[in-house]
């Protein structure tokens, strides 16, 4: 199958993925309804197309956080993406660093920060939870400044871990000890290419930056009961002090969908924040970033920083979602299932899609530069 866009991406890693992983990086919570509005809301909105202007001469540049981009694109952070190929977050960091955009470490990530740090020729984003155990915390962070990270992507959208079916049906979730175990394994088996690729070469099988605090225990359940005990519920506004003592760097909120709440972030002096409901993974029902997006853009657009994630599969929807007033954009699933698919060189590939639709966009919409691109550039707008 020759891959063209962002879905077909998405049937490659179907195809080449054991069950239990392709359910957990394609689902969302509950019913999953904010999972379909992201998409849907987003490719509903229409393009104004502008004809006759001269668009020989297209610059996709950008500058976020003091970092030159070559688009206005960022990897998201996306949990266990390095059990999709083999160290995963390594071949992530890498085709994120040839397209010239950032790369985002997720805290629960299959590779630790130093080893992707070893892969990384540019500086790369981690994101981090409120846990706990704040010293665990403060380890983290310094971890991250010694990789020369150069954003925090600090997650509020967390305090509790959603409910998600898929995970319980595929036997990701809810199925401890030796039946779960045995049930990913006969999964695993029927994809002879990943289980020799991952679950082979790919070992060690451990969540590399919580590792420690897993004290050696490295099964699937492991990880969900260490999620659920060890998130923190107790967070509030006050709790950033401890981030902004720690980390001297741009700090970027993750995970807001009112206004209000931007403007707490504003207020509390974030550098950036993404408009995210988190991929549709947590409170079911809520707004899709589409739609949250302009009000957010209205009430803080000149105080910070805006990004946004959600159900962005393709150039044309990146360029939607700067015209609903982003400044930048960060793909999730769409890495996921390229790097699942073909690993670095899929990742690659779907980038280098993202920027040709993106070009196609910019050219139907008369929009020139990054910086031009506004609400004009929508019908209506």
């Amino acid at each position: 199958m020759i891959a063209a866009s962002v879905s077909d991406f998405r049937e490659l890693a179907r195809r080449r993925l054991p069950h239990f992983l392709f359910e957990y990086i394609d689902g969302g919570s509950y019913a999953e309804v904010t999972l379909r509005r992201n998409v849907a809301d987003l490719e509903a909105i229409a393009l104004r197309q502008r004809v006759l202007r001269d668009m020989s001469s297209l610059d996709l540049t950008t500058e976020l956080f003091g970092q030159k981009l070559a688009m206005p694109v960022a990897l998201a952070p996306i949990g266990l993406a390095g059990m999709n190929a083999r160290r995963g977050e390594c071949q992530a960091v890498r085709a994120a660093d040839k397209a010239g955009i950032p790369f985002t470490l997720s805290t629960v990530s299959a590779c630790a920060l130093s080893e992707v740090a070893s892969a990384a020729a540019r500086p790369f984003w981690f994101q981090l939870y409120m846990i706990r155990d704040r010293a665990f915390m403060r380890d983290l962070m310094a971890q991250a400044v010694e990789a020369q990270c150069s954003a925090l992507v600090f997650t509020v959208d967390m305090p509790v871990p959603g409910s998600r079916y898929r995970d319980y049906h595929s036997g990701l979730a809810g199925a401890a000890g030796l039946r779960g175990a045995m049930r990913r394994t006969i999964q695993g088996a029927m994809k002879p290419d990943w289980a020799w690729d991952v679950g082979i070469r790919g070992r060690p099988h451990a969540l590399g930056n919580v590792a420690p605090v897993l004290k050696g225990k490295t099964g699937i359940e492991d990880f969900f009961a260490w999620m659920r005990e060890n998130f923190d519920n107790s967070i509030s506004w006050r709790d950033l002090d401890f981030i902004r003592s720690e980390w001297k760097g741009p700090l970027i909120i993750k995970g807001l969908l009112d206004p209000e709440d931007a403007k707490e972030a504003a207020a509390i002096g974030a550098d950036g924040i993404i408009v995210s409901n988190h991929g549709g993974r947590q409170l079911d029902g809520v707004l899709s970033t589409a739609r949250a997006l302009p009000p957010i853009a209205d009430a803080v657009g000149d105080r910070l920083t805006i990004l946004a994630d959600g159900g962005v599969r393709s150039g044309l929807d990146v360029v939607r979602m700067l015209a609903l007033g982003a400044k930048g954009v960060l793909l999730g699933r769409a890495w996921v299932f390229a790097l699942a698919a073909k690993g670095q060189a899929g990742v690659e590939q779907m980038l280098a899609l993202i920027e040709a639709e993106m070009r196609v966009a910019m050219t139907l919409t008369g929009m020139k530069s990054i910086g031009e691109i506004d609400r004009t550039a929508l019908a209506g707008g």
